[in-house]
């Protein structure tokens, strides 16, 4: 298999965070650097970096960019002074939790520094980016144990080494089956409008030497039909307390197929993405982008000039659909308050 730290998400180098361009693979393999936390929110709002963890990392860095511009601006009263910068990351993305438990384990740090902020805040950077990445090789051996010899998955959306700080939530359990001889293929979802999982998931796996099928969203229930697949295996972008799960549009509609053809479901997701302050996917705000993402692709006009659209990124999927959360303290199966609860009290 090859190195899926190679390529990273999100890189501190050189003082400055760097950004691989998600928008423009796999063509182009390119990075944006940024000295400044106002430029990491739009790349963020830009969808330059995805994925909730990578997100969070990203937004990790921008409080190291941000701290570092208001020491300078007033040694004496930074702390004050970052709060405009923290604002403006976190209204970056709505939905991915990941980015909000960066920004308060980051500020929570706050008082404890004396002196310049900068290299204490970037080693806590670090250590975000560091710990999420053994977070997911974890994950990826939990869900792999669960996964049959022989198996076909389907991934939706991409929620591997590029959506995390390396390895993969989603994909670092079917890293973690294939490496110990269980799947036998991989099918994805092309994931429109952004074509995530065209771009970027069948991308990590021909890069990986995983065998990956590409198909329309609308060929899943026929893949289920034809048996060719034992498990669906996803990511997410916010759990709330009772197992529900928003994660992309187009995720919902696979657990309700699944559930009709006795396929199992899978969420693998780190516990900063379980929200316990929201009670159920009602209370989980829902992005919506602009209508022009579904009028038109790569600058071309697809939709009928004066049709109106609906983009909502997300969808939230009931957690009596899932079979399986996998986190990096443990697999809750069912999913519910009560077992989430349980699980979140693990030191």
């Amino acid at each position: 298999m090859s190195d899926f730290n190679l390529v990273k998400a999100v890189d501190w180098r050189d003082e400055k965070l760097r950004m691989l361009d998600q928008r423009v693979l796999p063509e182009t393999v390119a990075y944006i650097e940024y000295s400044d936390a106002a430029a990491v929110a739009e790349g963020i709002r830009h969808m330059v970096v995805r994925g909730a963890p990578a997100i969070g990392i990203a937004a990790a860095y921008g409080v190291v960019l941000a701290a570092r511009a208001a020491y300078a601006q007033d040694a004496e009263n930074w702390r004050s002074k970052i709060e405009p910068d923290l604002e403006c990351l976190a209204q970056s993305r709505p939905t991915a939790v990941n980015l909000f438990w960066a920004l308060k384990t980051m500020k929570a740090h706050f008082a404890s520094i004396t002196g310049h902020p900068e290299t204490e805040l970037l080693s806590l950077a670090k250590k975000i980016h560091t710990d999420d990445i053994v977070a997911n090789q974890k994950m990826g051996d939990l869900g792999a144990d669960l996964i049959g010899l022989d198996s076909g998955v389907l991934t939706h959306c991409n929620a591997g080494a590029l959506a995390t700080g390396g390895y993969g939530t989603a994909l670092g359990v079917i890293r973690s089956a294939f490496a110990q001889g269980k799947i036998n293929h991989v099918y994805a979802d092309e994931t429109r409008p952004w074509m995530q999982g065209a771009r970027l998931t069948a991308w990590e796996m021909v890069e990986d030497h995983i065998p990956v099928t590409l198909l329309a969203e609308g060929a899943a229930a026929y893949l289920m039909k034809l048996k060719r697949i034992k498990w669906i295996v996803v990511g997410a972008d916010r759990v709330a307390a009772n197992g529900d799960v928003a994660n992309k549009v187009g995720t919902y509609s696979l657990a309700v197929l699944a559930r009709h053809h006795g396929v199992k479901f899978m969420v693998v997701a780190p516990t900063s993405t379980l929200d316990m302050n929201a009670m159920n996917g009602e209370q989980i705000p829902i992005e919506e982008r602009s209508a022009e993402e579904l009028h038109f692709s790569y600058g071309r006009r697809i939709a009928a000039a004066g049709a109106q659209a609906w983009n909502p990124v997300f969808d939230v999927t009931p957690a009596g659909l899932i079979d399986v959360l996998v986190t990096e303290r443990g697999r809750v199966e069912q999913p519910s308050v009560e077992k989430l609860s349980v699980l979140m009290s693990k030191i």
